[in-house]
């Protein structure tokens, strides 16, 4: 099944002193979505935004807000996400006990709902939630920090989620530029997220050459 290739630029790789700015610019291109990651200096060490800054930007952009909850029990703050204006909330596996029931409070406030895989995760539980999920984000590289080297060896685990599952959108995270944004999309990838790769040069003709 060939689906949309969706362009999701990651804001963790914007310009924070002019954030407007930012928001504006990257929706003048082909990006549909805007990748939101929220960290807590806890499950991944390293510490971002919360949803002050989500509410803040989400006046400035008509783009679909994908925020991925890099956090411990990212039960709590899904409600406060959702009301800063996020359409999809992602969650990681790891992060909670209670993952089924963590995925199924997100759809309970009308948004979509997508569960986060590290590399070194095996896909089997998808199964056990893939009734209630939205999207699959493959993280091609450790979460945590950007601009991190594209791990190769995704690639089969996205081919294996694509037949598996044909229907649903998966997303990749990590290390995509116009060279791996190919391998990610012929594994079956048809979400790609891009950070340091989009906001370091010419924005429109950046996007562009991940289609």
């Amino acid at each position: 099944m060939n689906k949309e290739i969706i362009i999701a630029p990651s804001l963790l790789a914007a310009d924070f002193s002019r954030l407007k700015e930012e928001v504006i610019e990257i929706g003048k291109t082909r990006a549909k979505w805007l990748h939101l990651d929220v960290m807590d200096g806890n499950f991944v060490p390293n510490i971002s935004f919360g949803a002050d800054i989500i509410k803040a930007i989400r006046p400035h952009s008509n783009l679909y807000f994908d925020a991925h909850l890099m956090i411990e029990k990212p039960e709590w703050y899904i409600e406060s996400i959702v009301k800063a204006g996020a359409d999809n909330i992602t969650i990681h596996v790891e992060s909670t006990k209670h993952l089924h029931r963590a995925l199924q409070l997100i759809k309970s406030y009308g948004v979509k709902a997508g569960v986060s895989i590290n590399p070194s995760t095996d896909i089997d539980f998808l199964d056990n939630v893939i009734e209630v999920l939205d999207l699959i984000l493959v993280m091609t590289v450790n979460p945590g920090f950007g601009g991190q080297k594209f791990i190769d060896a995704m690639c089969q685990k996205i081919k294996r989620i694509r037949e598996k599952y044909p229907h649903i959108d998966i997303q990749v995270d990590g290390g995509i530029n116009n060279k791996t944004a190919i391998l990610a999309k012929n594994a079956g990838a048809n979400v790609l997220v891009a950070g340091s790769y989009v906001f370091s040069g010419n924005y429109e003709e950046r996007v562009n050459s991940l289609f």
